[in-house]
């Protein structure tokens, strides 16, 4: 889970209509949209912060075999690597079929399923709780806008960096330059008209270094392919 894209904030829209509305929790919201997106039904979705931030969601590119800038991402994972948040498996599923040993975690069911219908090897696991590996992973994986996951992004570092290796590297995708940040618990509005909150946060490249010296983590690198930024970070 899952990639987006920052918009820019419009007027109030009236709320749609829909068979099957209501309020969902985050984990039912995803396994609705990858089952959507996954049968080939419209699942993009919006996630709106008080602050005025919006992500727009498009989980039909997360059950794709391939996004364009993906291919630097993973030629950097050399060794083991753990996709955190890995949605249908496209990252882990890449990295396996590359022969590279790897493994997603994902709190989605529906996730974990569709992902190792790919042939990705994946759990269902938080990465806050219990993972496989913990202290030993070479690489780690959060694309696709998963350093948003839980809505406190040094929370999240910081939990990362627990993951790895002493001399492992984290491998993170920010929103673009120049777009407004924002962190805490956003609300969503599906595709079928259900809304529900979602702890998340949107974390711009400019805001790195910052981000970094929070969590006890070195800015190794930094990249641009395909319109998507990248960073790779290591322990102190």
């Amino acid at each position: 889970m899952p990639t987006g894209q920052p918009v820019r904030p419009r007027g109030r829209r009236r709320r749609p209509v829909a068979h099957g509305g209501g309020r969902v929790n985050a984990v039912a919201l995803f396994d609705a949209v990858f089952d959507r997106a996954a049968s080939g039904v419209p699942a993009a979705f919006t996630a709106r912060h008080p602050s005025g931030g919006v992500l727009r969601f498009d989980p039909a590119l997360w059950c794709r075999d391939s996004v364009a800038g993906d291919a630097s991402l993973l030629a950097r994972c050399t060794g083991p690597t753990l996709d955190v948040g890995c949605g249908p498996g496209r990252l882990t599923g890449a990295l396996i079929d590359a022969g590279r040993p790897a493994l997603g975690i994902d709190v989605s069911a529906t996730a974990v399923r569709l992902a190792r219908r790919r042939g990705a090897v994946a759990l269902r696991r938080d990465v806050f709780g219990p993972v496989p590996g913990a202290g030993r992973w070479r690489h780690l994986l959060l694309a696709d806008g998963n350093v948003g996951i839980g809505g406190d992004p040094c929370r999240l570092l910081r939990r990362c960096r627990r993951l790895l290796a002493a001399d492992g590297r984290l491998h993170v995708e920010f929103a673009p330059p120049g777009t407004p940040a924002w962190s805490g618990t956003a609300v969503v509005r599906t595709p079928g008209g259900a809304d529900g909150p979602l702890p998340w946060a949107c974390v711009p490249l400019d805001g790195l270094s910052t981000l970094a010296g929070q969590t006890a983590l070195r800015v190794r690198d930094t990249w641009t392919e395909a319109g998507r930024w990248f960073a790779t970070l290591g322990p102190r």
